[in-house]
């Protein structure tokens, strides 16, 4: 009697403990592994009574979402909160406007969620239903930081998702390339990316003032009569000698 006694006190502040984590870590994903010091099967426990009462929201085995209230309702998973989790080998990054919005060239938040993976498909009751998977992304991908898929998908985009002119979107996009290694840790996939983006990466080499190395490689990496749309990176200093197609009108300004 008294063990049974003993093993409910300790489940008991175990519960505690779980739910005064999970309340004072605001919105965030949790996992069992999150609570490594505690019994695995009381919080277990835990967890889905939380999950039951509405403290957290079960997203898949193992894994729950405490969420905040928004004037659109409950907010869900961020992109770069997904990115955190491993799904059976998949990485998840942002992609498109909450790509743009990580980088600063946006303060609007879309809608729908969207965000990229190195894989087939990613489960829908962890991203959500309304999410925008962008799938098949290179393997190479798969040891990038955020920021670097970030800006990686910008460059996809050919920076359509930002909400500046292009002057201004050129002078943003270069500032992250004042981060020491930036430039180099995306060259060390660009073999991988679009035609696209290794002619941008070598329009904004050259504009940093990369070796020169690197930009003979880029440049022989690209079909000399191929032309490509720079999109809202036309401002680029060196975009024409880097084939970018001729810009309409409102495109310059």
């Amino acid at each position: 009697m008294k063990k049974n006694h003993k093993k409910t006190s300790v489940s008991l502040s175990t519960a505690e403990n779980v739910r005064n984590q999970i309340e004072s870590g605001g919105e965030r994903i949790w996992r069992l592994d999150d609570f490594e010091n505690m019994p695995f099967t009381a919080v277990a426990q835990a967890l889905s009574r939380l999950s039951k009462k509405g403290v957290i929201r079960r997203i898949s085995k193992g894994l729950y979402y405490r969420s905040r209230q928004t004037p659109f309702g409950e907010s869900k998973p961020s992109p770069s909160q997904l990115h955190s989790l491993n799904i059976q080998r998949k990485e998840i990054f942002p992609a498109g406007n909450a790509a743009s919005n990580l980088l600063g060239f946006t303060t609007q938040n879309a809608a729908k969620i969207e965000v990229a993976t190195n894989g087939l498909s990613l489960p829908r009751s962890i991203v959500g239903q309304d999410t925008i998977i962008h799938t098949r992304r290179p393997e190479s991908w798969k040891n990038l930081s955020t920021k670097d898929a970030a800006l990686l998908d910008f460059l996809r985009q050919g920076g359509k998702t930002s909400e500046l002119p292009p002057k201004e979107t050129v002078k943003q996009l270069l500032k992250h390339f004042d981060e020491k290694h930036q430039f180099e840790r995306l060259i060390q996939v660009a073999e991988s990316e679009p035609p696209r983006v290794r002619a941008l990466l070598g329009a904004i080499g050259q504009q940093i003032g990369c070796q020169k190395d690197i930009l003979v490689t880029l440049r022989k990496s690209l079909n000399p009569l191929s032309k490509f749309d720079f999109g809202n990176l036309i401002a680029l200093k060196h975009a024409k000698q880097w084939q970018a197609k001729n810009p309409k009108p409102h495109e310059v300004i």
